[in-house]
């Protein structure tokens, strides 16, 4: 799969046309996987490369911080990293990551037709969600986008919304069940696991001083859509992934730069794997369960005490998982 920055970068590369959908896939849960599906099946039959344009920051990120008002950001699903592999998967040829910024936003809505769409990607084929709204002050219409295919050379197609169960699949809904620490829920929109994925960074080093070593892993947006305490399963370290449990957030106790870090602590080490061995690699961390959220404690003591618990916890986690006493 191909990466481009910006809404030139196909032209600029001297690409093909594309056939093309938009949008901000936090999570490319089900509801997108339908929508990629339909959109590589179309591209297959018109002999076009399949292309995504998504967008960093997100809008309302860019738009909260205009504002100045932090809390209207949505909550992060996934980093890019994450949403790049999920598109590479779902087999998407080409992805747009086009930088949210005052020039886009404040772009009209025919301009981000002509010059974006046509002119910057080559799109012949154009596929948008039920909900789609583009260009300044969100003016652009899907009956504006399919009166200009018309005239400019390109079709347009509406994918109405994607249900499980009557209930309508979306990101928000992913946010949702992840805030409540509904990991199941969340599982079934997504159509996996919920994971986080990154190189294993060095730390302080307060774990192995506490007596429970942790690979850490980068957040890099501020608000992830879960925070808290998780039985995870750990990806990356050897042929077969390892149990564990792990700590999403900004770490209250012992820190308070607001940085967001996954700790993940093995309960179990994959035999001849040195103890600084896991730093450096590329692992995947699912979280399956929720035990409870973050807790700032008194004392390092008491920290200590409460990763001992929480350990217990997961490891009987674990064993009712496995049907084991």
């Amino acid at each position: 799969m191909q990466v481009f920055r910006g809404l030139s970068g196909l032209s600029a590369h001297g690409a093909g046309g594309c056939a093309l959908t938009i949008g901000n896939f936090d999570g490319v849960h089900r509801g997108h996987q339908a929508m990629l599906a339909l959109l590589t099946n179309e591209a297959r039959h018109r002999g076009l490369a399949s292309c995504v344009l998504t967008f960093e920051p997100h809008p309302r990120d860019y738009f909260a911080r205009v504002q100045g008002k932090p809390e209207l950001a949505p909550a992060r699903i996934a980093t890019l990293r994450d949403k790049l592999v999920e598109l590479e998967r779902c087999g998407i040829d080409r992805v747009v990551v086009a930088r949210f910024d005052q020039r886009l936003a404040s772009q009209s809505a025919e301009a981000f037709i002509e010059q974006g769409l046509v002119q910057g990607l080559g799109a012949r084929y154009v596929l948008v969600g039920d909900d789609f709204r583009f260009g300044a002050r969100r003016a652009g219409t899907y009956a504006m986008l399919d009166e200009a295919g018309g005239r400019l050379g390109f079709d347009v197609a509406r994918m109405l919304s994607y249900e499980v169960h009557g209930l309508r699949v979306s990101s928000s809904a992913v946010r949702e069940a992840l805030a409540a620490g509904r990991m199941a829920d969340a599982a079934a929109l997504l159509g996996r696991p919920y994971a986080i994925s990154g190189h294993a960074i060095h730390g302080r080093k307060l774990g192995r001083t506490l007596g429970f070593r942790t690979l850490n892993l980068r957040f890099a947006h501020a608000r992830p859509a879960a925070m808290g305490i998780f039985v995870v399963r750990v990806h990356g370290l050897g042929d077969a992934p390892l149990p564990g449990v792990a700590s999403l957030g900004v770490r209250p106790t012992v820190e308070d730069a607001g940085r967001v870090l996954l700790e993940t602590h093995c309960l179990q080490w994959p035999a001849g794997l040195g103890e600084d061995a896991g730093y450096g690699r590329l692992l995947r961390v699912e979280l399956l369960h929720k035990l409870h959220d973050e807790r700032r404690y008194e004392s390092l003591p008491a920290l200590q005490a409460g990763i001992a618990r929480d350990t217990e916890d997961a490891k009987a986690w674990w064993r009712s998982a496995s049907g084991t006493a």
